[in-house]
């Protein structure tokens, strides 16, 4: 028996990513309204959804789920060692299940859902969650290459962040709602 370390870290992985659908989920739902409730505070809408986009929507699972992949890594990584890139396969996962989920459904019935659009968000943090406790009890005991994924996920924050400010005008950075793009799109709600 170490002193430090956990005991079962397969079983603690496990009680995390199912413990974390819950955190995920919650965390993200309120990223939905955190810029809006922040008075349109810009450092807060950098992590928050600041319009209707695609894109936006995907930072709602991305931040909680590196908030909690940071957490595990503190308690596992004597155990997994190699960590991130089973977390990284996880988290990259769930933006494309959405993506191709919400564009799907828009294909096939000319239409959106929020019913739909909420069960895919729920869905594809599951599967990521599941996709994640696999991969890194597949890969996270061998050698580490945790810079890798590491870079690729904070190169994925720093996308989300430069394109909350300045976003290529693509469909997937378009609100539905405004037609427009980026963080200015709320602010005409004010006047």
């Amino acid at each position: 028996m170490r002193s430090r370390g956990i005991q079962d870290p397969k079983k603690f992985l496990l009680a995390t990513e199912i413990g974390g659908i819950f955190f995920i989920v919650f965390v993200g739902a309120a990223l939905h309204f955190t810029y809006e409730w922040s008075g349109h505070n810009v450092v807060v809408g950098a992590f928050s959804a600041v319009n209707e986009s695609v894109w936006e929507h995907l930072k709602l699972p991305f931040f909680p789920a590196l908030m909690l992949a940071t957490v595990q890594y503190a308690f596992l990584r004597k155990s997994y060692p190699n960590f991130f890139i089973g977390k990284a396969i996880g988290v990259f996962s769930v933006p494309v299940m959405i993506v191709v989920g919400f564009y799907g459904y828009e294909a096939i019935f000319h239409s959106s859902n929020l019913a739909y659009d909420i069960g895919l968000f729920v869905a594809s943090v599951i599967a990521g969650q599941i996709i994640s406790y696999k991969a890194v009890t597949k890969y996270g005991d061998k050698a580490p290459v945790n810079f890798l994924p590491i870079a690729a996920l904070i190169a994925y924050a720093i996308l989300f962040i430069a394109f909350t400010f300045s976003p290529p005008e693509l469909e997937i950075f378009r609100d539905p709602l405004t037609g427009e793009f980026g963080i200015h799109a709320h602010h005409h709600h004010d006047h």
